[in-house]
Formats: C-alpha cells, structure tokens, sequence
C-alpha cells in the first residue's frame, strides 16, 4: 500500500488535511452546510536543503504540525462560537454582525504557550517526579522506564476518559472520518464517502501512534542521556537537572519517532513492521470512533480540497457566518 503524505487532523464539527501543497479544514455548520478553507503549505524542510535531514526535517515537523494543529482548531471553535452567537441573536430578534478578530495572531500565540506548558508539566515533569518516589534515579533504564510506563498510562487515561464526553466523542468521529478518507485516497479508491466508509479507521501513520513511538523512544534517548551524565559526574542527575537535559532532549526524541512514524507508514505491509505497530493501532481504538455518513463527506471534502479538487468557501483570513 502507498504511503502518498497525506496527513490531518479532526477539529470541532469538521476534518482538516495536509497534503505536500496546501491545507484544508473542512467543518460543517448547523444548517448542514460544509465550509472549506484552504490555505498553501510547504513544509520548511522542503523549502531548506539543510533542513531535509533525517532527525532535523523530524523535529521540524513536529512543530510545525504543533502550530497548524492548534490555528485548526482555534478556526474550527471560532466558527463554531460564531453559530452560537448567531442563533442567540435570531431567538432574540436581532441581527448578528461578524466583528473581525483584532488580535487572532496573539491569541494563537498564547494558546500555543498554554498548550505547550501544560504538555510539558502534566506529561513530562510530572513522570519524572512519580518516578522520583519509587527510589530508582541510580538505575537510568529503570527510572526512565517507570516514567515512560506512568507517562503512557497518564496518557490512555485522559484519552478514554475525554472519550466518555459526547463533544469529544464527536471529534474521535472525525478522527476516523479523516483516517478513512486518507485510506481511500492511498488505496486508489473513488473519493466519495460510499468508498471511504469500507476502510478501516486505523491508520499507522497516525498522531496518536507518534505519541506512543514519542513515549517509548524517550525511554532509551534518556536513558542514555542519564548513563553518559551518571558517568561524567559521578552522580545520577538530581529531578531539575534531569529534567532540563530530557526537554533540550525532547526536539532529538521528537525527530526520532518521527522518521519512524513514515518508515512505518512506507513499510506497514511488513510482517515486522505489522507487529510493531499494532499497540498503536490498538490505541486507536480509543481515539478513533466509526464516523457517520456526513461526517465520512466532510472528511472527504477536507481531503479534496487539501488536493486542490475543492476551491475554498472561505475569503482568506475570515471566519464566515451564513
């Protein structure tokens, strides 16, 4: 099966997708409208030589992809803040006026800052102080296998926790619409939600098997980081300096399981690969859910005008309101 780097996302009511030459997001709206907006793209790695180097073009990726997550969603949730809005002021006889956003640009950033802070304090400190308690920082494989294991077990918890909550829910449908829609794309199938509803909605490429790879590969990076330091001073690292090592770190960890990531996506027909892959696969059945025959074409709208088959509905730079 071709690997064709076609990648995305579910964000609220909708699909976004990433294609070597544009984005789409693709959210549907109350009145049963799909509203598309598109936008170029070239990754940095492709624009820089010296950026297209195994490990760097990873690390590169991951934030780049970090970015275009969170101004998807930040656009999905004003879309549908902007419903809201619009139906409270018809139930109260009023007309509703869109304001342009003065500071969507500030906003970004800050959520950006947030999401990043609490990623960092909820998934990546908090394991190593747990992993404090149990008494094993002489020992670097152990200790940063009890945090690897504390990080993935506080990971499945709040996904299948959020999973339980109907809005989430809602999204782990788009989650499978998006997978469903890539595989119909990458099997030489007809884009239409007919076809793409007879795939599956695990997907090896997929972010929720980045963060396993993520978890395990920071297992053995820091456990050597550990070694070397142990080592050089004479001292297993105290929780403050194990913790500024394993972050300036964490851009090698994240170029890693992302090349890993694509020589899984390139060589999923390998029985190798197959066995390696399938705990994430597994995962995903958590954070994907069968999508329904409307969301299947949203995810497919998404995918066509991520290939430039779909023009966009969207002025550039607005959030429409119908």
């Amino acid at each position: 099966m071709p690997d064709l780097n076609i990648g995305g996302q579910a964000v609220i009511e909708g699909v976004m997708m990433r294609s070597p030459d544009r984005i789409a997001t693709a959210v549907r709206i109350p009145n049963g409208e799909i509203l598309v907006k598109t936008e170029d793209y070239k990754a940095l790695s492709t624009r820089h030589k010296l950026l297209n180097i195994p490990v760097i073009r990873g690390a590169i990726a991951f934030i780049e992809m970090l970015i275009i997550g969170i101004r998807t969603l930040n656009f999905s949730a004003d879309i549908a803040m902007k419903e809201v809005e619009k139906q409270e002021a018809a139930k109260n006889g009023q007309t509703y006026e869109e304001k342009e956003a003065r500071s969507n640009t500030l906003w970004l950033a800050i959520s950006a800052i947030f999401a990043i802070a609490l990623g960092i304090g909820i998934f990546f400190f908090l394991p190593l102080a747990i992993s404090n308690l149990f008494n094993v920082d002489r020992n670097a494989v152990g200790y940063n296998l009890v945090a690897g294991v504390v990080r993935l077990t506080m990971f499945v918890a709040y996904v299948w926790i959020i999973s339980l909550f109907g809005e989430f829910r809602r999204i782990f449908q788009y989650h499978g619409a998006e997978h469903k829609s890539i595989f119909a794309h990458e099997m030489g199938d007809e884009l239409s939600p007919e076809r793409a509803a007879c795939h599956t909605r695990f997907h090896p490429r997929c972010g929720t098997s980045f963060i396993l790879i993520v978890a395990l590969t920071a297992i053995l990076i820091y456990a050597i980081s550990d070694t070397i330091y142990a080592i050089y001073t004479g001292h297993p690292p105290t929780l403050a300096t194990r913790f500024a090592i394993h972050l300036s770190l964490l851009p090698l960890v994240a170029g890693g399981s992302y090349e890993l990531l694509k020589l899984s996506g390139k060589t999923r027909d390998n029985e190798i690969t197959r066995l390696l892959i399938k705990p994430g696969l597994w995962l995903q059945k958590i954070t994907t859910k069968e999508p329904s025959m409307d969301q299947l074409e949203v995810g497919i709208v998404a995918l066509k005008a991520s290939l430039g088959l779909v023009p966009s509905n969207i002025p550039s730079g607005k959030t429409p309101v119908s």
